[in-house]
């Protein structure tokens, strides 16, 4: 159970005073539920009101607090003109506007002949200070409006409806409800890096001095940064310790069947897919059970990895199953092993949400009796009603499209059965700390042999014709080709619109030689679709990012990106890598819309210099930030509250090693410091590690 001294923090808003049900919502929609998630939300931004000139002296532009006596009011003559009053010190005057604000309201906090303290951003129109709906107005002598009128005002990130006053009070009164917390890092650590206690740089975030006080650099950020990272990483960690000590089973082939498929592949493998199947079948063949990542670029051979792990299982008496996260992907997956597996004489069986009745029933069986002892699907895999004679070896494809807790329910359908998980999206080291901390990893840098290099060039959309006129000699030479569009705005009636246009434009031109492909198609028809691609009458296809991943036509040598300008980096790569398949030199025109930004400008330059997935990933990272790197909230991910990856690398790294050196020193975390870091996984909402532990 969550322990006594957090409970403060995970009351809901709506216990604050001033926070009723609407802007309990309002709250909730922006940032979260409990008072927890107000000490999250961290200042973007300061309002400094220590600018205190004579009015004279106020420089338009500036948020300045003046001191001031109120001269006359000036009521509007119309209900479109402003409330204008005259204020002034010695030094000069200020007209302050109102708009749409009632006379009688404006009477009462602006008596004639009072002074007031008013402060707001200066402006100048006709030669006239002005300031228009000051933030702060009070009376020199009221102690409680005066106060309100901070040196240095927080600004906080909001949603319409919440305004900065009401947030700033929220969040005041979340942090004086907020305890003081056994400390969970080492002296030394705090020491070393000149950071805070936990309760200390709250205040110092929530309540900034200067705008270096809310920079991601800062001691009291990074304090807060590496506690989320060490209790996502303790976590991980706490998994991986349990996972382990469950134990595997030995597995162990005679070689039968993989000497087969090898035999009969037109190529060698790569060394580096050779030392992969080395690490592999020596984690199968040890006792402890196999989670192992295999991270390999677009093309690089990841399959003939998989086949050969899933085959020692079969060799071994067991059976072997993969998963992947469309139904795309899947049929791609059986067609590719189906062709592998002849000469070993077995044919993988295929299960997807698609099958229904007896034909699914049949499945099951065959699934359940052993007769299919490969089996490649969807989702549908770690339903209730899948039940497996042996399942001794699981493959995730494309694992940042599942989470950790997907991956243990396919597991949880054999017994002792080994994970090898593999993603064709390089992943930087942080981001592969942050999601794959509970796994090894394997890594694939080579491509195979007879892989051609990709020729890729950024060409300005202005040349659309020219564009379509060279598709048309290209489509003349036999070539496939894919044309793909961009998502306008997030919406799949946008992108279907886009998509949709192109393709009637391309078809006007070559008829019924051009394709059409998008996520709102049914299953079937898409199917259907990248079949006539693959080995039918379509030599165009136009579609959207549905077929970034997966999607193996060797026979495809150009693709055409519209509006790259629009894509990340990383699925600029992925798209680029379903060409450069096959023996054929392939190209890839990436067509934009100026004016560039920097970074569309940087994404687009390093696209044109270099096919490393991995340099890419890096640069993804730096461009675009955590965040985006794998596209919106990949639930193989953690969503940070705190920290930002881009900046806070190095404190992953930190908090990885020290997650593994806890454990070994109090694997139970029952000492004083391991009750702390108990309370640190709460605190960030980590308790699904915490089950895996004794009670303490």
């Amino acid at each position: 159970m969550r322990p006594e001294i957090l409970y403060s923090l995970f009351t809901p808003v709506t216990r604050l005073k001033g926070i009723g049900p609407n802007l309990g919502r309002l709250i909730e929609r922006a940032i979260g539920n409990n008072l927890v998630d107000l000490l999250w939300h961290l200042p973007v931004g300061i309002i400094d009101r220590r600018y205190r000139p004579p009015v004279a002296e106020a420089q338009p532009g500036s948020i300045a607090t003046l001191t001031v006596t109120v001269d006359a009011h000036w009521p509007p003559a119309s209900s479109r003109m402003p409330y204008r009053v005259r204020c002034s010190d010695d030094s000069g005057s200020i007209v302050v506007t109102f708009f749409r604000a009632k006379g009688d309201w404006i009477e009462k906090i602006l008596p004639l002949g009072s002074t007031r303290v008013i402060s707001g951003r200066v402006e100048s129109f006709n030669d006239q200070l002005q300031m228009s709906h000051p933030d702060h107005i009070a009376a020199p002598d009221d102690a409680e409006g005066a106060e309100a009128i901070l040196s240095v005002e927080p600004v906080y990130r909001l949603t319409a409806g919440l305004t900065l006053k009401t947030l700033r009070k929220a969040a005041d009164a979340a942090l004086a409800r907020t305890p003081e917390l056994p400390e969970w890092l080492e002296d030394s650590v705090l020491q070393r890096q000149r950071w805070p206690g936990w309760r200390a740089a709250l205040d110092a975030l929530h309540h900034p001095q200067e705008s270096a006080d809310i920079d991601l650099g800062h001691p009291a950020r990074r304090r807060l940064a590496y506690d989320e990272l060490l209790a996502d990483q303790l976590a991980l960690a706490l998994i991986r310790q349990r996972n382990r000590s469950q134990g595997g089973r030995a597995i162990t082939g005679d070689g039968s069947l993989r000497d087969k498929v090898l035999a009969a592949l037109p190529f060698k493998p790569t060394a580096a897919q050779a030392q992969a199947m080395a690490e592999v079948s020596g984690d199968m063949a040890s006792n402890r059970r196999m989670l192992r990542l295999l991270q390999g670029d677009v093309g690089s051979g990841k399959t003939l990895v998989a086949l050969m792990a899933m085959l020692t299982a079969v060799e071994a008496g067991s059976q072997a199953a993969l998963m992947a996260p469309t139904e795309i992907l899947a049929r791609q997956h059986a067609a590719t092993l189906t062709r592998m597996l002849e000469p070993a004489g077995l044919a993988p069986l295929l299960l997807t949400g698609r099958d229904k009745g007896r034909a699914r029933e049949k499945l099951l069986a065959a699934i359940a009796d052993g007769s299919a002892p490969i089996v490649i699907g969807t989702h549908a895999l770690y339903q209730d009603d899948i039940v497996f004679r042996d399942l001794a070896m699981a493959v995730i494809d494309e694992q940042h499209r599942f989470g950790v807790e997907q991956r243990m329910s396919l597991a949880s359908k054999g017994r002792g059965v080994d994970i090898l998980v593999m993603t064709a999206t390089p992943i930087p080291r942080s981001l592969m700390l942050a999601g794959y901390g509970d796994l090894d990893v394997s890594y694939l840098r080579e491509k195979p042999a007879g892989r051609q290099k990709i020729a890729t060039s950024v060409i300005s959309i202005e040349r659309l014709g020219e564009t379509a006129a060279a598709v048309g000699r290209a489509l003349a030479s036999g070539t496939k080709i894919y044309w793909i569009c961009p998502l306008i705005e997030e919406s799949e009636t946008s992108d279907l619109a886009a998509v949709e246009e192109r393709h009637a434009m391309l078809r006007t031109m070559f008829v019924e030689r051009v394709g059409l492909l998008h996520g709102r198609m049914k299953a079937a028809e898409r199917d259907r679709v990248m079949s006539d691609f693959a080995q039918g009458s379509t030599d165009l296809l136009v579609a959207t990012t549905v077929i970034e991943v997966g999607v193996d036509v060797p026979a495809a040598t150009i693709m055409i990106i519209e509006h790259a300008e629009r894509f990340g980096l990383a699925q600029l790569h992925q798209l680029r890598g379903r060409i450069g398949r096959g023996a054929d030199a392939s190209t890839c025109l990436l067509l934009y819309a100026g004016p560039l930004g920097e970074t569309a400008k940087a994404r687009l330059t390093i696209m044109r210099e270099t096919e490393d997935g991995f340099r890419i990933a890096e640069e993804d990272l730096r461009l675009r930030g955590a965040g985006e790197m794998l596209g919106t909230k990949q639930s193989g991910l953690p969503e940070y509250r705190v920290a930002d990856l881009a900046i806070h690398g190095e404190l992953l790294a930190m908090a990885h090693d020290e997650a593994r050196l806890i454990l070994h020193r109090d694997a139970e975390l029952m000492q004083q410091r391991g009750a702390a870091l108990r309370t640190l996984l709460y605190l960030f909402e980590r308790e699904s590690a915490i089950r895996y532990l004794k009670s303490g």
